[in-house]
């Protein structure tokens, strides 16, 4: 991997690539444009408030599912529409409570120079890490954060909530860095 090159000014389309594709400049202004890959880690501490909003949704599922097979029956639309509110309502109450965290990809250049600075000790090399997690964690998710968490948050956190939340919070920051929206299909 080379040293990362000063940032020059936009470039220009070659001229025969213009010629050949009148689109590519508005391509290349598209591409230009886009935005890094975000995720949203939600908190909901009110189990009440996740199965009642679960249940809604399981039960819109079965209601239209039901008033599909039955199309003659008028009272599926009804029941559908019902079952909707109950959904909006649910994801309200839900809504209210809950906590997003937002979680953006970083420039590939940023998230490569931040693991570097994160090496594996001798020990975690020979079980194949390459970075060391437990120092990269708290940065990399202050880092990746929309929200603007500091490393002294995320330390906390990690140090606080259970394995498993503490998991979730470090894979949304992590994951995202792996994200892709491209398909390699056929042109």
């Amino acid at each position: 991997m080379t040293a990362a090159k000063p940032a020059a000014s936009k470039p220009t389309p070659p001229a025969a690539a213009v010629a050949a594709d009148a689109h590519w400049a508005a391509t290349q202004e598209r591409l230009a444009n886009r935005t890094r890959p975000t995720v949203a880690l939600t908190i909901c501490d009110d189990l009440d408030l996740r199965i009642a909003l679960d249940t809604a949704k399981s039960t819109l599922r079965r209601i239209k599912a039901a008033a599909e097979d039955r199309q003659d029956d008028t009272t599926g639309p009804v029941a559908v529409a019902r079952a909707e509110q109950d959904v909006e309502e649910a994801q309200a109450a839900f809504d209210e409570v809950a906590i997003v965290l937002r979680f953006r990809a970083l420039p590939r250049t940023e998230f490569e120079a931040l693991k570097k600075t994160h090496p594996a000790t001798e020990e975690q090399a020979e079980d194949n890490y390459e970075v060391n997690i437990e120092t990269l964690a708290p940065e990399l998710i202050s880092a990746a954060s929309v929200d603007g968490m500091t490393v002294d948050a995320a330390r906390e956190y990690l140090d606080t909530w259970s394995e498993a939340e503490a998991d979730a919070l470090f894979s949304a920051a992590w994951n995202v860095q792996q994200t892709t929206r491209m398909d390699l299909g056929k042109g």
